[in-house]
């Protein structure tokens, strides 16, 4: 009985190691921000997407994680993230000029399309995708772009809408592909000391054309500034000019008047006069003026003259 129960025992333990063998063989565990696509042997993709997590999983069946989270990745010279060894790159310009750059660049998959994503890239993970296909692509497809620049665009002051139009092109370019790419930069650009030498060059005579554009565009400020003045002076003048012409005529109009009704006071008092010298009025003021002399006549025309009424 004893032998039984010690076999009965060991059978029981072997059960529940190979259980929880099994479980482990049956367990996959998908990291935060990742998602699973699960492979089954037997039939190929079965359209499940396993979330983050722990899941059982039919030991026939096989899981790819794809980062639906934002990954970082670089193609520097530096050191840097997953760019361990010398991975910056050249680029061709529109003027037969090769530049060298550093470039960063943040990406994820569509989580909507990752069982796609699976399909077109034969079963590989995000991260072989990334080393296999995102990152030789961001170079070519950079280069695709760059060689519509001269090197002067490029290294200088076109330096960030060349940014933006290759992180647009970028876009289009891995979208079909289920990959979303979230920002591009150039982080370093260098060329040789004969190129640095003709941009700076540019660079300066840029300055100058603008420097001259600003002196032009303040002369033209204060022409038109002069000319306002003195149009404003010359209307001030014009106004001032009516306003002493309306004042002469005002005057003159005034003196006239004065004249006219001086004249017609005299006038009028000369016909109030008139009206009042009567005969009988003339005979008393003669007889009021003469002196009791007697009238004399003189000359060959006879004239009377009255004494005391010259």
């Amino acid at each position: 009985m004893r032998k039984k129960g010690f076999i009965g025992a060991i059978v029981l333990a072997v059960l529940i190691f190979g259980g929880i063998i099994l479980a482990l063989l049956c367990t996959s565990r998908v990291p935060a921000g990742y998602v699973g696509v699960v492979y089954n042997m037997n039939g190929g993709v079965d359209g499940e997407v396993l979330s983050q997590g722990w899941h059982l999983v039919a030991p026939t069946k096989k899981v790819t994680t794809y980062s639906i989270g934002i990954e970082q990745s670089y193609l520097t010279s530096d050191d840097k993230g997953d760019s361990k060894n010398d991975e910056s790159f050249s680029i061709p310009t529109s003027d037969g000029k090769t530049v060298r750059v550093n470039l960063e660049f943040s990406y994820r998959f569509d989580e909507a399309r990752v069982a796609s994503t699976f399909v077109t890239f034969k079963g590989k993970s995000g991260e072989e995708i990334k080393d296999t296909f995102i990152k030789p692509k961001i170079i070519a497809w950079t280069q695709e772009v760059s060689a519509n620049y001269p090197v002067t665009d490029i290294f200088g002051d076109k330096r960030t809408a060349i940014n933006a139009e290759l992180d647009l092109y970028l876009k289009e370019k891995f979208d079909k592909y289920g990959i979303i790419i979230d920002t591009v930069n150039f982080t370093d650009i260098s060329v040789d000391s004969e190129t640095a030498a003709a941009i700076q060059k540019k660079v300066t005579a840029q300055q100058e054309l603008e420097l001259a554009n600003i002196e032009a565009q303040t002369a033209k400020i204060q022409a038109n500034k002069d000319k306002e003045v003195a149009m404003i002076q010359a209307q001030k003048d014009k106004e001032a000019a009516e306003i002493q012409a309306e004042t002469a005529i005002v005057k003159a109009n005034a003196e006239a008047e004065v004249v006219r009704i001086a004249a017609e006071a005299e006038a009028q008092a000369n016909r109030e006069i008139a009206s009042s010298l009567t005969p009988e009025l003339i005979e008393k003021i003669k007889y009021e003026q003469w002196d009791g002399k007697m009238p004399t006549v003189s000359g060959s025309n006879a004239i009377v003259s009255i004494p005391g009424m010259n």
